[in-house]
């Protein structure tokens, strides 16, 4: 939790405030918890449940709520972080750009921790650089994507794979951009990275 509120819930009050009308949560060991939160607490914004029975990773977890997205086009954020983009702009770049798949990237003066993300003068995406020990400045993937339907075709057979290290990359010279933002973003994947959430939140506001 940040300021006594569940981490999700503030992603979906942030997608609510964008004038999102219909959200669809990917949901683990936890599901019936986070069902019966949000059963309890309507936030004035459709949600529907997609459950994992058993961990598929975030690649296998979109693959499995693919019969629950509606739209061609569609936006898909991570549940431990959360960068406050104009999701908008964000969906008119994609179609700009004719992508399969749009990341959101934030410049950052260190990405050893995150990997950084390599890009072309028109914004496709060249190369994903694994993490590394040396610090040094550039793009990071902000975990908020963009994709066409027509994704679900190029991801792998298997049901349990990761997005980051198993699609983006063969993504690389198909139609994959990146969005640059100058907006900072808050990540919870670590106990270290919650602790400096809690401090950063007011900044996101």
């Amino acid at each position: 939790e940040i300021d006594d509120k569940p981490f999700l819930d503030i992603l979906v009050q942030h997608l609510k405030d964008q004038g999102i009308a219909r959200v669809v949560l990917c949901t683990g060991h936890q599901a019936p918890l986070v069902e019966s939160y949000f059963s309890s607490n309507p936030m004035g914004i459709e949600i529907e449940f997609s459950r994992e029975e058993m961990r598929l990773g975030t690649g296998g977890a979109l693959k499995n709520a693919k019969e629950k997205i509606k739209s061609d086009t569609f936006i898909v954020m991570n549940g431990d972080s959360l960068c406050k983009v104009d999701l908008g702009e964000f969906l008119e770049f994609h179609k700009a750009k004719q992508a399969v798949a749009s990341i959101v990237v934030s410049e950052v003066k260190d990405v050893s921790d995150f990997g950084g993300i390599e890009m072309n003068k028109d914004l496709s995406i060249a190369a994903f650089r694994e993490k590394e020990s040396v610090a040094f400045g550039g793009y990071v993937n902000a975990g908020v994507y963009c994709f066409n339907k027509e994704v679900f075709s190029l991801m792998p057979d298997q049901n349990k794979f990761s997005l980051e290290y198993d699609l983006f990359p063969k993504l690389v010279n198909k139609g994959i951009y990146g969005f640059c933002v100058d907006k900072d973003f808050m990540d919870i994947g670590t106990p270290e990275r919650l602790e400096k959430a809690k401090d950063k939140l007011g900044d996101l506001k």
